[in-house]
C-alpha cells in the first residue's frame, strides 16, 4: 500500500479500450535505453517524490560492507524493493528485521541495472502496536540474555537519602507529583536533570542523565543517593524511549540505586526490568525513595521510650530472680545450726582442757626445777675465776719484762 502524491492518472486505473491497437508509427522520436531510463526515473520521482509505504520486510540482508541495507516491502499482491543508505541507516531509530511489518518513508525512484523501481527509505518505523510489541520481546530477550535484567545486579534503596536525583520532563504533572510528595513524607535536597520524554531525541538525552548523575560531583553538587526516572503514562509508542537498548544499559550500569516510574501501573518498558525497583507511578516512587517523617519520629519516641525503660525493666528482671533464688536457698537459722552446735562443744570443753594443760605444763616445770643446783654453778665460777689468775699472773709477768 502507498501513501504519498498521485500518480498521472489520480490515482484511478487506465479505462480499458474497446479499439484495436494503433499500428506502429515509424515517425515516433527514438530514445536510447540509458535515455529511456532517464525519462522514466524522472516520471516516477515527479509523481512520487515522498511516499509512505506499509509492508513486511523481506529479504533483508543487512547492511553490506558499504554501509548500505537492502530489503524488500511485501503484502499479499506485490513487492517493492528499498534501499537504505549508510547514512541514513546508523540514524533508524527501528533496525530493519526479517518479518517485520514497517511503514516506510522516502523516494520511489527507479535502477536502470534491472529495470526496476524501488523506494530509497530515509525513515522507518513499525506498523501498529504489533510490530513494536514483536521487537519489544526480541529485545528483551537479548539483552535479558546479557544479564541486564539478573536479580543479582539489583541494589537496595537508602533508608533515608540525603539527596534525590530526578530525571524527567521540567514541566507537566510528573515533577511537581514527585516535589509534592517529597515534601509531604520527608523534604529532602532534590536535583532534577530535565530531559525530553517522548521523541527521538528523549532515549539519549535520558541515558545521558542518568551517565551525568553518575558522574557527579561537578559544580559543587552533591551526588544523589538514589535516582528516579519518570513519565506519565501513555501508549506504547509515547513510552518507546524507554525501551531504547542505549537507555536500558544506562540504568543497569548506574552505581547509584535508581526507581523506574514510567506510565501508570500497568505499563511495562524494558527500564523496569533493568532498574533496581521498579514504581507503578512517579508518585509511587518517591514514596519508595523516602519514609514518611511523622511516622519515622514517632518511632524514633518510642525505641527512645523502650530505651530508657530498658535498665529498669532488666533490673526488676533481676531483682525477681534474686528472689526466686533466695527462696530456694535453706534459711540462716538452718545453716548456722551445726556451727553453733560444734562452738558449743568447743566452749564446754574449752575450761578443762585449759586446766589439763596447765597441770602438765606444770609438771614438767617441777622435773626441770628439781635437776637446777648450785654445785655445778659454783664449779664453774671456780673455773673461771683459776682462769682469770693466771690470765693476770702472766700479764704482770709481760709488763715487768717490757719496762727492764
Amino acid at each position: 500500500m502507498i501513501f504519498g502524491a498521485a500518480n498521472p492518472n489520480n490515482g484511478r486505473m487506465p479505462e480499458a479500450s474497446t479499439e484495436s491497437p494503433p499500428a506502429p508509427r515509424i515517425n515516433l522520436p527514438e530514445f536510447s535505453v540509458g535515455e529511456l531510463s532517464i525519462a522514466l526515473k524522472r516520471t516516477v520521482e515527479e509523481a512520487f517524490p515522498y511516499v509512505r509505504v506499509r509492508g513486511e520486510i523481506s529479504g533483508y540482508r543487512g547492511p553490506h560492507a558499504s554501509g548500505h541495507a537492502y530489503f524488500a516491502l511485501k503484502d499479499e499482491t506485490a513487492k517493492l524493493d528499498a534501499v537504505c543508505f549508510k547514512g541514513v541507516f546508523q540514524k533508524l531509530k527501528f533496525k530493519p528485521q526479517e518479518g517485520l511489518e514497517v511503514v516506510a518513508i522516502g523516494r520511489i525512484t527507479t535502477y536502470p541495472g534491472k529495470s526496476g523501481y524501488q523506494i530509497i527509505v530515509e525513515a522507518l518505523e513499525p506498523a501498529g502496536v504489533g510490530a513494536l510489541l514483536a521487537l519489544l520481546e526480541e529485545r528483551k530477550r537479548t539483552l535479558a540474555a546479557e544479564g541486564l535484567f539478573d536479580a543479582g545486579r539489583k541494589k537496595p534503596l537508602p533508608y533515608l537519602p540525603e539527596t534525590i536525583g530526578v530525571i524527567t520532563s521540567p514541566t507537566g504533572a510528573v515533577i511537581r507529583d514527585i516535589l509534592h510528595r517529597l515534601n509531604d513524607r520527608f523534604p529532602r535536597h532534590v536535583l532534577v536533570w530535565p530531559v525530553t520524554v517522548q521523541g527521538e531525541k528523549a532515549a539519549g538525552e535520558v541515558a545521558a542523565a542518568i551517565a551525568g548523575f553518575n558522574a557527579f560531583p561537578k559544580a559543587g553538587l552533591p551526588r544523589p543517593d538514589v535516582l528516579i526516572v519518570a513519565r506519565g503514562g501513555g501508549s506504547i509508542e509515547d513510552l518507546w524511549a524507554f525501551n531504547e537498548e542505549i537507555v536500558v544499559r544506562a540504568a543497569a550500569a548506574s552505581a547509584i540505586p535508581l526507581i523506574s516510574a514510567v506510565g501508570h501501573e500497568t505499563d511495562t518498558t524494558l527500564i523496569d526490568y533493568a532498574s533496581d525497583v521498579r514504581a507503578p507511578t512517579p508518585t509511587a516512587a518517591a514514596e519508595l525513595a523516602v519514609p514518611v517523617r511523622i511516622d519515622l519520629l514517632a518511632k524514633t519516641r518510642d525505641l527512645a521510650g523502650r530505651l530508657e525503660g530498658a535498665p529498669l525493666r532488666r533490673l526488676e528482671v533481676l531483682r525477681q530472680r534474686l528472689s526466686d533464688l533466695s527462696r530456694a536457698m535453706p534459711a540462716a537459722e538452718a545453716l548456722l545450726a551445726i556451727p553453733r552446735q560444734r562452738l558449743d562443744t568447743a566452749s564446754g570443753r574449752l575450761g578443762s582442757s585449759l586446766a589439763l594443760m596447765v597441770q602438765r605444763y606444770a609438771g614438767r616445770l617441777g622435773q626441770a626445777s628439781a635437776r637446777l643446783t648450785a654445785q655445778p654453778l659454783l664449779q664453774a665460777i671456780q673455773r673461771h675465776g683459776l682462769r682469770i689468775s693466771e690470765l693476770a699472773s702472766r700479764s704482770g709477768a709481760a709488763a715487768t719484762r717490757r719496762n727492764d
